[in-house]
């Protein structure tokens, strides 16, 4: 997901893609330490997405504070 993308979304989808996320990374994990993934990049993949899903909501958290 582009970080143009990222800015396109709502904040209500913003977070909804970001627990989502968290929870995608948390069963690769899982997965990952019972049997190797066939593709484990995708964990650092999904680590990335996640920080900048957090990035994208702190921002906008202090654009509406200031």
């Amino acid at each position: 997901m582009k970080n143009s993308e990222i800015t396109a979304l709502s904040a209500e989808e913003l977070q909804e893609k970001l627990n989502t996320e968290k929870a995608n990374l948390q069963t690769m994990r899982f997965a990952h330490a019972i049997s190797p993934l066939e593709n484990p990049m995708k964990i650092r993949e999904t680590k990335r997405l996640i920080a900048r899903l957090s990035t994208e909501v702190r921002r906008r958290e202090i654009e509406a504070n200031s």
